[in-house]
């Protein structure tokens, strides 16, 4: 019985995953297609990646930007690894690939890969959460680092790659990669006083 509960638990949410999807991804217009394949493709971004590695050296310096910027690395590839661990072991099929959905959607890229969890939203919160974590108390306003995750996994759904629930996933998957590595970074600043200075 208790199996049976959250058996239909799980189905109401997917229903409701699907049903949000369809409504998100339906405020799309042609109009607007060509901004948000522009959006979702990462190296468009490298002029926002400089800003923030501008960002980071005016207040730490190179020295410290060089040892954040390898955390960063470490940070970006253990997410991938979990996102893949996740999309290999659930293999959801994207909503551009999915055949209960795929006709009443506006499909405006197709891929073929696995869609639980989205590697956007999990790495784009994972980089936000572990600079703002480093810099909030250095820079005001900061926190607006976060529209950048919201506005590139937001792409996602709109192109009809992913579900809401992947985003939402994807993010929390991101917030604790993200504490972790900055946990990480604090201990190893604390105990390499010499290297940080």
């Amino acid at each position: 019985a208790y199996k049976k509960k959250i058996l239909k638990m799980l189905e109401k949410i997917l229903l409701l995953d699907k049903e949000l999807l369809i409504y998100l991804n339906g405020l799309g217009s042609e109009t607007f297609d060509g901004l948000w394949l522009i959006i979702t493709k990462q190296t468009n971004w490298i002029p926002f990646f400089i800003f923030l590695l501008y960002l980071v050296y005016k207040k730490l310096g190179v020295k410290q930007s060089l040892i954040v910027l390898l955390f960063v690395a470490l940070l970006v590839a253990a997410t991938d690894q979990i996102t893949n661990l996740f999309k290999y072991e659930f293999q959801r099929l994207r909503p551009c690939s999915d055949p209960t959905i795929k006709t009443i959607i506006r499909v405006v890229k197709s891929s073929d890969t696995f869609s639980f969890f989205s590697g956007h939203a999990a790495n784009t919160m994972a980089v936000a959460i572990f600079l703002y974590l480093n810099l909030k108390k250095k820079y005001r306003y900061f926190w607006l680092i976060f529209l950048w995750p919201l506005i590139f996994a937001y792409s996602r759904i709109y192109l009809g790659l992913h579900y809401p629930t992947d985003i939402i996933c994807g993010y929390l998957c991101g917030w604790i990669t993200g504490y972790s590595m900055f946990k990480m970074f604090h201990y190893f600043s604390k105990r390499n006083k010499k290297y940080m200075v």
